[in-house]
């Protein structure tokens, strides 16, 4: 299905209509036989992560070429040696405006290639030696690390040098990278931040500021840090924002530190890949490692992600994991730095076949290879999960994701549905367990007098609920109640204030 270029306001905001399933199976067909077209649509991976690059058989959307962009010649050898031929629909969108130097803000889903989208015309527009000119920010070390080597790997025929910047490494060899006359820098915003007050990374002479999962270095705190970055740079510059999901708060960003920026959204509102296999599965917390233990020996993945909320939770499923002769490496946020390099390069060479992660992975991870993901425990926050499954089905395959779902979380699981669009069955394989109800989410308490006070707003009369801190004497009364005794209200002080001693 084509997909409509953009225009000058919002490139992609109106919905694409569907194609009959005959016409879909037909296009199947004609390009069926082009294996080396979906090898050469990887725009987010490292080659090396390929293991089995003839196994891709999924045909490519139509469409121009890489050659049909306006791009350096440079950069369209690179492209080659890389195996990339066809653009992908955020490519194909964002690269012709980013070329001519105006703002963009890009939406696009998961493993469609958003990496390459902004690192193509950074490439181009960047000059060999002459300082310091691009400013790429991420959330996660790991992303810098991927987004670095994508860089590199990409921009090797037009010798530019790149710089990383992020926490729990040497910031002296970081600052010598960039003294070295790095062009182009790639970090996140805590060490960015560190290294500009250390006046060791400059930004005067920045022309080019990308924020990559800008929604992601919000929701982990880094909204003010981002906000003194883009303060504080006061050369005209261009900015571009790219992300899988823009919210709210974003276009306010956008609007406060853009120029009429492009909005290109090709999610076609969308948030999931089509070939996902969706699902949930309805266990008890105790019964939660059993039916993983049961899913990874019924199902043997190739590589499999299984997703915790909780540090401590990650590493008690990796150890039972080993215990039960399943190959494993756990990553998490108490691991040092050189532990989790060594993990995710164990990972992707497919040294282990699964990796126990806390949501710290669920950004940026690109390896192909990954065919299952496992949410062991229901994410918190509704749009993590749109990120989870996002690392499997990886530009153009196939892939499977369940949800774990205990049977008081129904609310998080209808969130779920409502964000995505669609309804998630319950799986009813072999290794799953008994189909019960579905988990509905509880009603909410009826108001009493004691919990809730009887207000009038507008004329009208509502009742809302207590503080907890005024609750609690009334939960304390029944013992007290039957000595006749009446509690005394608590106030804040009083929980925190030491027992007098008595003179």
């Amino acid at each position: 299905m084509e997909k409509k270029p953009a225009t000058a306001a919002k490139a992609a905001s109106a919905k694409k209509p569907a194609a009959p399933k005959a016409a879909r199976k037909s296009a199947a067909a004609d390009t069926k036989p082009q294996k080396a077209t979906a090898v050469a649509a990887i725009a987010e991976a490292e080659p090396v992560l390929l293991a089995h690059p003839e196994e891709l058989v999924t045909p490519l959307k139509p469409g121009p070429g890489f050659d049909q962009l306006g791009l350096h010649p440079d950069i369209l050898a690179a492209l080659r040696d890389a195996k990339f031929e066809t653009p992908s629909d955020i490519q194909r969108e964002l690269i012709p405006h980013a070329l001519k130097g105006q703002d963009c803000l890009g939406q696009a889903r998961t493993g469609t290639g958003k990496t390459a989208a902004f690192a193509i015309p950074l490439l181009q527009l960047v000059k060999h030696r002459a300082g310091l000119q691009a400013l790429v920010l991420v959330p996660t070390r790991e992303l810098a690390v991927q987004v670095d080597q994508h860089v590199r790997m990409l921009g090797k025929q037009r010798g530019l040098s790149t710089a990383l910047a992020y926490g729990g490494a040497n910031a002296g060899a970081q600052i010598r990278q960039i003294a070295d006359g790095a062009e182009i820098v790639v970090g996140t915003p805590g060490r960015v931040l560190d290294l500009h007050g250390r006046r060791a990374l400059p930004f005067d002479g920045l022309k080019h500021v990308v924020l990559d999962e800008v929604d992601r270095m919000l929701d982990i705190g880094f909204r003010d840090d981002i906000r003194r970055i883009l303060r504080s740079i006061k050369s005209k510059h261009q900015t571009i924002f790219v992300s899988a999901t823009i919210s709210d708060e974003i276009r306010k960003l956008a609007k406060t530190y853009m120029h009429e920026p492009v909005e290109i959204n090709v999610s076609a509102d969308e948030l999931t890949v089509d070939k996902i296999e969706q699902g949930y599965v309805t266990v008890e917390r105790r019964d939660k490692f059993d039916t993983l233990l049961k899913f990874m020996r019924a199902a043997k993945p190739t590589l499999a992600i299984v997703f915790c909320n909780m540090k401590v939770t990650a590493r008690k499923v990796a150890k039972l994991l080993k215990d039960n002769r399943i190959e494993c490496v756990e990553i998490h946020g108490d691991l040092m730095q050189r532990k989790r390099e060594r993990a995710m390069e164990q990972f992707r060479k497919a040294h282990v076949q699964v990796l126990v992660a806390t949501d710290l992975a669920s950004r940026g991870l690109d390896v192909l290879e990954v065919s299952h993901i496992v949410n062991y425990d229901i994410p918190e926050d509704t749009a993590v999960y749109v990120h989870r499954i996002g690392r499997t089905a990886r530009m153009g395959k196939s892939g499977y994701a369940v949800t774990f779902v205990q049977p008081d979380e129904g609310k998080q699981l209808t969130d779920i549905e409502n964000l995505i669009n669609r309804v998630l069955p319950q799986f009813e394989d072999s290794w799953a367990p008994p189909r019960v109800a579905r988990p509905v989410a509880a009603p909410p308490p009826a108001p009493t007098p004691e919990s809730h006070a009887e207000i009038t707003i507008a004329g009208e009369k509502e009742h809302v609920q207590l503080p907890k801190r005024l609750l609690e004497p009334y939960q304390r009364d029944v013992v007290l109640d039957s000595y006749g005794l009446v509690p005394l209200a608590r106030n804040l002080g009083s929980r925190f204030r030491s027992n007098r001693r008595r003179r």
